[in-house]
C-alpha cells in the first residue's frame, strides 16, 4: 500500500518566519540593531512591513540563540557582550576547533583539501565585493565549519551550530573595532596553509593564535564604548 506521505516534499527555509530571523539577525550583526537596543514588536513589525505573528516567531528564534535578549517585565534587547562573554566564547571556540582538528587530520583527502581551499577563495570573493558586512562573516564561518563537518563527531557538530549566532555576533564586534567592514583578504591563508599541512602540532598552535588574534583589540573597543 504506497504511503498517504508520498506526495508531500521537504520545505525550503523561505517561510515568513525563517525570512524575518535571516534579516534582523543581518540587522543585529551588522550592528544596526545596536548591542543593548530595546525592542518593541509595534515597531519591528510596521519596520519590516509584516505582521506581530511571524515577528513573534522569528524573535522567540532570535531568543534561544541567544542573539535577543528577553527581560520579564522590562521588554525585548539586542543582547550584549561582556568581557567575561569574550573570553569564555574565546577559549571555547579555541578547545572546539582544536578537537575538531584532532579528529578530522586523518580524513583529510583530496576533495577535502580542495573544498577548503574553495571555501577560502569564496571568503576572498567576498570580502573583494565589499558588499554586505554579514555576507562576509557567513563565508568566515563556513570556512571555519569545514573541520567540524569533517570530523563527523555529531556531538561537536552540534556546538559548533549553537555557537554560530554568538560568534556572528562577535565577528561583527571585532570588525567594528578594527574599523573596517570584513575580515582581511589573506588573513585565512596561513590558516588554510597548516590546515593541508602535515604538521598537526603546528596547526593546534596556530589555531591558539588565530583566536587570540584582535581579542584583547575587541574587549578594548568594548570597553571604551
Amino acid at each position: 500500500m504506497p504511503s498517504t506521505l508520498a506526495a508531500v516534499r521537504p520545505l525550503a527555509d523561505s517561510t515568513l518566519r525563517g525570512r524575518t530571523v535571516d534579516q534582523l539577525k543581518s540587522l543585529i550583526v551588522s550592528g544596526d540593531l545596536a548591542a543593548g537596543a530595546r525592542l518593541t514588536e509595534i515597531e519591528l513589525a510596521e519596520a519590516l512591513g509584516i505582521s506581530r505573528g511571524p515577528l513573534r516567531e522569528a524573535i522567540r528564534e532570535l531568543v534561544d540563540i541567544g542573539l535577543v535578549v528577553s527581560k520579564p517585565y522590562k521588554g525585548l534587547f539586542v543582547r550584549d557582550i561582556t568581557l567575561d562573554d569574550l573570553n569564555e566564547l574565546y577559549s571555547l571556540r579555541t578547545a572546539l576547533e582544536q578537537f575538531a582538528f584532532r579528529q578530522c587530520w586523518d580524513k583529510r583527502d583530496g576533495g577535502a583539501v580542495a573544498d577548503l581551499h574553495n571555501r577560502n577563495a569564496l571568503l576572498s570573493k567576498t570580502i573583494d565585493a565589499d558588499a554586505d558586512p554579514y555576507e562576509a562573516i557567513l563565508a568566515e564561518l563556513d570556512l571555519h565549519s569545514w573541520c567540524y563537518e569533517l570530523s563527523g563527531h555529531r556531538l561537536l557538530q552540534q556546538s559548533w551550530a549553537r555557537m554560530k549566532p554568538n560568534l556572528q555576533f562577535y565577528f561583527a564586534m571585532h570588525q567594528q573595532a578594527h574599523g573596517r567592514k570584513g575580515p582581511l583578504r589573506d588573513a585565512h591563508d596561513t590558516y588554510v596553509g597548516l590546515a593541508c599541512g602535515d604538521d598537526l602540532d603546528a596547526m593546534l598552535r596556530h589555531l591558539d593564535d588565530h583566536m587570540r588574534q584582535g581579542l584583547e583589540k575587541t574587549k578594548s573597543f568594548i570597553t571604551a564604548s
